[in-house]
């Protein structure tokens, strides 16, 4: 049987699959990030204009790691602060791939956000990028005077490999707590668990913006531990882990990896809520103006995360 598509989502795959360009393994490491920040400056809706966007650095395992904070407000009250974890396999994401989303997210939820542009591979392997992650998350808890700001929690959200540096990141917090807790997390079609031979890497292999292709190569690329939870969160102790609002695709290869992280946190009683955008691909909240209907969804995921801040 076919899986559902939404009218919006198949004009924009067909759209894709008329441009008839390489896939990104078949392109070279330089070709393959620009095409990255191609798809999502032609596909995602305008950035906002916000108060505060600035460029900062922090100190990392392997030298400064620049930031960018993002604030709807010019001067801000004590309160939690987001921090985001971009997409891309851990290879092709940076700053500007998801610099619009970014300011999206700030202002939906009126909250200060510093994004996180860690090392990536094929230069810097795993755990390089995780590494980075975690060293930006602990120095952003500081409260840091580069900040401006008195941080009283983190809300810590990214996309793909940024959804899995989100809930590893959590875990690591968890084992050695840094100067604020970890008030929520926020995984976006993560990968938690191994993807490979999962039943929606080959039942959406081809054709719906992330391939089974690209998986493998952005997992050859990075080099992951399988053995280790930093790269298979599924492997770490879930009693811990924060309040959660855990997002998949329903046409997303890797959307069984995400499923199967919503299950352990059941299954430890954590408190989750869990949204399926039915109809949509992974990368779903970066083609917000080729797929409009993918804002409702942000928006949706917005809301679970200002009532789960509300109500813990």
């Amino acid at each position: 049987m076919n899986p559902f598509v939404r009218p919006d989502m198949k004009a924009f795959l067909d759209a894709l699959a008329a441009m008839e360009g390489p896939s990104i393994a078949d392109m070279t490491l330089e070709e393959a990030r620009a095409s990255y920040l191609a798809l999502h400056g032609m596909a995602d809706r305008p950035a906002r204009d916000l108060a505060v966007i600035e460029d900062l650095t922090c100190p990392g395992p392997g030298g400064d790691i620049p930031l960018r904070l993002y604030d709807p407000r010019e001067d801000r009250a004590p309160g939690p602060v987001i921090t985001f974890y971009h997409g891309g396999g851990f290879v092709i994401g940076d700053l500007e791939t998801h610099h619009n989303l970014c300011t999206e997210i700030a202002a939906l939820m009126d909250l200060p956000l510093i994004a996180v542009d860690y090392r990536r591979a094929p230069e810097a392997p795993f755990p390089a990028p995780i590494l980075d992650c975690e060293a930006a998350t602990r120095w952003i808890a500081s409260s840091p005077d580069e900040l401006a700001r008195e941080v009283t929690g983190l809300v810590t959200i990214g996309d793909s490999a940024g959804g899995n540096a989100t809930i590893v990141v959590g875990q690591l917090l968890a084992d050695a707590p840094a100067d604020v807790p970890v008030v929520l997390q926020v995984p976006i079609f993560p990968l938690a668990s191994d993807a490979m031979g999962s039943a929606s890497l080959d039942q959406f292999a081809d054709g719906f913006v992330l391939t089974k292709a690209a998986v493998e190569y952005f997992d050859s690329q990075y080099a992951p531990d399988r053995s280790d939870p930093r790269a298979m969160p599924i492997l770490g102790d879930h009693t811990k882990a924060p309040p959660t609002v855990l997002v998949t695709a329903s046409l997303d290869p890797i959307r069984d990896s995400g499923r199967d992280y919503g299950a352990a946190l059941a299954q430890a009683g954590v408190d989750c809520i869990f949204l399926e955008a039915q109809g949509l691909t992974h990368s779903f909240t970066n083609i917000r103006q080729a797929v409009p209907s993918a804002q409702n969804d942000l928006e949706r995921v917005i809301a679970a995360m200002k009532f789960t801040l509300a109500n813990n």
